[in-house]
């Protein structure tokens, strides 16, 4: 019996945008917090893996690595970001047993239980319904399938020395991506959201961010190069929506990048287990 699936949602823009800069930055992110946020994540060979979302194929590299058996099948909504992540991962894994799929993820075009197992990374916040993505995302995941999901939450973000400005020029990438439909303080709340869309054995653990001159390639990587380059990406929105002026915002980035030479940094990722619970039995107990 096929599961039923929600009705589609309408979409919304991604708020970084699909510059090639933004390309960089998501594999400058990968990269760099690849041992962080992967660790422990390895499927079997044989296994059929979907990633949803797979963007410029900045994860997709890191998942063929660390499971080289399994089969990918990567999907995401936009062809262009698509053809790059096709580029990404032939040059980086020029032997990758994958496929490749244009799809939304609120309408899969993959049969109910196709696959073992759904990895979902840095997509749930950019999606104004994710409690349902997540269960059509269930409906493609066998019985007893593992969803694996990581997400962020700027709200998590603090640093030395503190900078008003800072936090300023950050509270107007969280507003920005808010009023596109988002929500990115996303992470904390992923153990009610997978359980209210019918998950079991879900478990959800912090994957902390420090950084400071100790740890240069953190700072440089991360604080500069990741969520640094992220806000600064929506300066022009920030400017045009006046949520601040110029100057100050000038000055918050300004911090920021102060912070990445000589101070210290802290973000925290949640990363998120699941099981898509097998259906009841339709069997009746005989009768005694």
């Amino acid at each position: 019996m096929e599961t039923a699936r929600p009705g589609p949602v309408p979409t919304v823009d991604y708020v970084h945008g699909y510059s090639r800069r933004e390309g960089r930055r998501l594999g400058d992110q990968a990269d760099t917090l690849a041992r962080l946020l992967h660790d422990g994540t390895s499927y079997p060979a044989g296994s059929r893996v979907l990633e949803i979302g797979c963007g410029v194929g900045a994860q997709t590299v890191h998942l063929l690595r660390s499971s080289p058996g399994a089969h990918i099948v990567a999907a995401d909504r936009s062809e262009e970001s698509l053809a790059r992540a096709r580029a990404h991962v032939a040059a980086a894994v020029p032997d990758a047993r994958m496929e490749w799929h244009r799809a939304d993820v609120y309408d899969l075009p993959f049969a109910d239980g196709e696959f073992d197992h759904v990895f979902v990374c840095f997509v749930l916040e950019h999606l104004p319904a994710p409690r349902q993505a997540l269960a059509v995302l269930r409906s493609v995941l066998r019985p007893g399938g593992t969803l694996t999901v990581i997400e962020g939450d700027h709200g998590s973000a603090f640093f030395h020395p503190d900078s008003l400005y800072a936090r300023a020029a950050i509270e107007c990438q969280i507003s920005l991506q808010t009023a596109a439909g988002g929500n990115p303080l996303l992470g904390r709340e992923l153990h009610p959201l997978l359980t209210g869309a019918g998950y079991e054995d879900v478990e959800v653990r912090p994957r902390t961010v420090y950084a400071d001159r100790t740890r240069p390639a953190l700072a440089e990587g991360f604080t500069r190069d990741t969520f640094t380059a992220m806000v600064e990406a929506v300066r022009g929105d920030a400017l045009a929506a006046a949520l601040i002026t110029s100057a100050d915002w000038d000055r918050g980035i300004a911090d920021l990048h102060r912070t990445a030479r000589e101070g210290t940094f802290h973000y925290t990722f949640f990363k998120a287990t699941a099981v898509n619970p097998s259906p009841p039995s339709a069997t009746k107990p005989s009768p005694v």
